[in-house]
């Protein structure tokens, strides 16, 4: 008898072991607190409904993560699911994704996570994007009106010439030291200069870096260093999060910030007051493009997604996984704890109240341009990080970084 039931136990054991299976997901998000909840209502959600399966969130560190993950995945041991940005850093890892297609009715933004071939490669969760951030305090300290923010590129100069001259912040904070500043910067202007033509040449690499309207960016990326509109330093101090406790401290009148999850509107409320937080579109010397309104435009795209490594053991059951951490259950606890924008409609927004908000989200329908950074290839966004530091130094000429990203981006698209 105590045979049989031993050898019944064992069996068990043996089933148990079986069945459980383990998944991992690597993103650089799951240490922060603001996204806890989030991940904890989809691990539960997930776990409940496969008995046996954990999931393990493994973050990894934001300015290494692609550098990490690209190793591991050409050494095959890469994790189940990845988050990544859309864009470029999406679509160039497309061979190693899975075809979520027919898990992606219906979200939005997935335009930035479809690959060549038609295939989406992972679900959007959020929907990102670039405005400026300004205090109110601070406008008013230099005795411009905070009810009317620079609405063109001669009035964001008039405002900053302002700030400068009570001298007692910078007129924006700056973090350029993983280069990060410099794509913010791109985009924005880009936003404005680029007809919608351009923009998907230069996402082709058509568009080339030395062609009159990306080297303006360029060049006024070196002006408005020249004109003093940023700290002391702005290559050594980090974009995240250093830029943004400078803005949250009120060191500084101004930040190009997210539309969500972080470094955003719910974030600058919360350190600021909403009372002291106020949002325009960046302006851009030689606009071409315009929202309905007349003003500038609003850099958009789909912000982050998870995605499935076609190569992994569980590759089925990773998928069922991206499909719960893109629902809207987990999601909308997400909007609620991060304010994030989701990519998935069906998640109820309307507790989402901030005056910054309301003024931001018409936007979205009326000025939305691509966003010209997500849409240049990994090995640009590597080029253009040490090139903009240089450009700050005074190290290169534009046309000097100008052709060298040239270069880049020819051999980046194949030339």
């Amino acid at each position: 008898m105590k045979l049989k039931m031993l050898l019944a136990a064992t069996a068990m054991v043996l089933a148990n072991a079986a069945t459980a299976q383990e998944l991992t997901v690597w993103d650089w998000k799951s240490g922060d607190p603001a996204a806890a909840t989030y991940i904890e209502a989809a691990k539960k959600e997930f776990e409940a409904a496969h008995p046996g399966v954990t999931v393990n969130f493994v973050m990894q560190p934001h300015d290494q993560y692609y550098t990490l993950l690209g190793t591991a995945l050409s050494a095959g041991s890469g994790p189940d699911v990845f988050l990544v940005h859309g864009g470029a850093q999406a679509k160039s890892r497309a061979d190693a994704l899975a075809d979520l297609t027919a898990q992606s009715a219906g979200l939005a933004g997935l335009a930035d996570f479809t690959a060549d071939n038609g295939a989406v490669v992972a679900l959007p969760i959020t929907i990102q994007g670039f405005t400026v951030y300004y205090n109110k305090a601070r406008y008013t300290e230099a005795g411009l009106d905070p009810a009317n923010p620079p609405k063109t590129w001669d009035e964001l100069k008039a405002a900053c010439e302002a700030i400068k001259a009570k001298g007692a912040v910078p007129c924006f904070a700056m973090g350029n030291k993983e280069g990060f500043g410099s794509e913010f910067f791109v985009s924005a202007l880009a936003a404005s200069m680029l007809t919608p033509e351009e923009q998907a040449a230069f996402a082709k690499g058509e568009l080339k870096w030395s062609s009159p309207k990306m080297k303006a960016i360029l060049q006024a990326w070196v002006d408005t260093q020249a004109w003093g509109w940023y700290e002391e330093g702005a290559n050594s101090m980090p974009k995240f999060m250093d830029e943004y406790e400078m803005f949250m401290r009120g060191d500084a009148a101004n930040t190009i910030g997210l539309l969500s999850d972080v470094a955003h509107w719910k974030q600058f409320d919360d350190m600021l007051g909403a009372e002291n937080v106020g949002a325009f579109r960046h302006p851009a010397p030689e606009a071409v493009v315009s929202g309905t309104d007349g003003g500038p435009m609003l850099p958009l795209a789909g912000g982050i997604g998870y995605g499935v490594n076609k190569a992994g053991a569980n590759a089925a059951l990773a998928t069922e996984l991206v499909q719960v951490l893109a629902a809207p259950g987990p999601i909308a606890v997400f909007a609620a704890d991060a304010g994030i924008l989701p990519a998935n409609p069906a998640v109820d927004t309307s507790g989402l109240n901030s005056p910054t908000l309301a003024t931001i989200l018409p936007w979205t329908a009326s000025a939305a341009a691509p966003m010209a950074h997500s849409n240049s290839s990994p090995e640009e966004l590597e080029e253009l990080h040490r090139q903009s530091q240089l450009l700050l130094n005074g190290e290169v000429t534009v046309d000097d970084a100008a052709a060298r990203m040239d270069e880049v981006q020819a051999k980046a698209h194949g030339g």
